[in-house]
């Protein structure tokens, strides 16, 4: 009796969805190559990283659980997400051509079903890679990336990061308050050569205060200047005070001192929220950086409904050069949105163009291409 329940049920969603034994079928072809196209080029991926990173692991002692677990079925999923949006691309191109050479969607669209409607398959295929993508990118993928860095730190890298003293180090911790630091050694949350200026709003410097070095009290959760001298301007008096030590409240972790960029892949959707919040109240110049990554992880699973629209627009009637022809000119395309991504991405860092707008950007461009495309295929 429950077989026969779970049946209904599932036929009752389908019903809902109005979908029909062609639209199975395409979704089958969709989903199928496109897992197979993800598995294909990840062996070959982890192939050639194997060869490459072989000498280091031995060199190293990498245990080979560390190998497999730690490294890369966490270097998998991200490498899997790097590339999704193509690999959707070129899964789409690839069955509808051959459906177009098999004359497959000509008898599709003469059985009476109109060119939009046979959409509505690709677009839910389409839906559910999305969605996988969107967990993935925003749940899952920054914790596995937190131990595949760690691994590499370890075992890879000729110089781990997280054993590093990080040099001259430039921080705005509050607004019109800036912190510069000479050396810091992560391990032992020791910095040299400390300073923290204050500056009022005009520019004009209001304190400044000195230390040989500081360290940070993982009790109190404070930072402490030791051998420090401090000079305040107060109108036209300067009060100077020296002294052995002074706790400062530095809103601001130990951990922050030592991210790299790449760093911004180990949040969470939550973490990243929560640290964008903490950059704009300091005000620092690496808001743009976290606010670039915050959209992109919205930007990139919509993607592959565009990319999805203009790879079934290209490949679903014949032309000369079949299939390599069409996947020659999905590729071409699809690579120029890769590019286009990543133009946007530096004139926001490094230019006037607002992080959200650099990420969608080339989504609202390609967007426009695929609804051109849709025009021109056949109906």
């Amino acid at each position: 009796m429950e077989k026969l329940n779970d049946k209904k049920t599932f036929r009752e969603a389908l019903a809902y969805l109005n979908i029909k034994l062609i639209d199975t079928y395409i979704i089958r072809k969709f989903l199928g190559t496109f897992f197979f196209c993800l598995v294909l080029i990840l062996t070959i991926a982890v192939v050639f990283d194997f060869a490459e990173k072989i000498d280091n692991f031995m060199e190293r002692q990498a245990p080979v659980k560390a190998i497999i677990f730690d490294y890369y079925m966490n270097f998998i999923p991200y490498f899997a997400m790097l590339f999704a949006p193509l690999f959707v691309f070129i899964s789409v191109i690839f069955f509808t051509s051959k459906m177009a050479i098999s004359t497959e969607i000509i008898a599709i669209l003469n059985s009476g079903m109109s060119f939009r409607r046979m959409m509505w398959p690709y677009f839910l295929s389409a839906f559910i890679i999305a969605t996988f993508i969107f967990v993935l990118t925003n749940f899952i993928i920054p914790k596995s990336n937190l131990i595949r860095i760690d691994f590499e730190d370890k075992y890879s890298h000729s110089s781990p990061s997280k054993r590093m003293s990080v040099e001259n180090i430039h921080r705005q911790v509050y607004k019109n308050v800036y912190v510069f630091m000479g050396t810091y050694n992560p391990l032992s949350k020791r910095g040299q050569n400390f300073t923290i200026e204050k500056f009022n709003d005009s520019g004009i410097l209001e304190s400044k205060l000195s230390s040989t070095s500081v360290t940070y009290d993982t009790t109190m959760h404070k930072w402490s200047a030791l051998n420090y001298y401090l000079r305040e301007m107060k109108g036209n008096e300067e009060i100077i005070t020296k002294g052995k030590q002074i706790d400062t409240t530095l809103n601001i972790q130990p951990e922050d001192f030592s991210r790299d960029p790449g760093y911004v892949g180990t949040m969470t959707s939550r973490e990243l929220n929560n640290y964008i919040d903490l950059l704009r109240l300091q005000g620092s110049d690496e808001l743009k950086l976290f606010l670039i990554e915050k959209y992109r992880r919205f930007a990139n699973p919509f993607a592959v409904f565009i990319l999805t629209l203009i790879g079934v627009s290209l490949s679903s009637r014949k032309i000369r050069g079949g299939i390599g022809m069409n996947i020659g000119i999905g590729l071409m395309l699809s690579f120029s949105y890769i590019l286009f991504l990543q133009f946007a991405s530096q004139f926001s860092l490094k230019g006037s163009l607002g992080p959200m707008l650099a990420m969608w950007i080339p989504n609202i461009i390609y967007t426009i291409i695929g609804l051109v495309l849709y025009k021109l295929a056949p109906k």
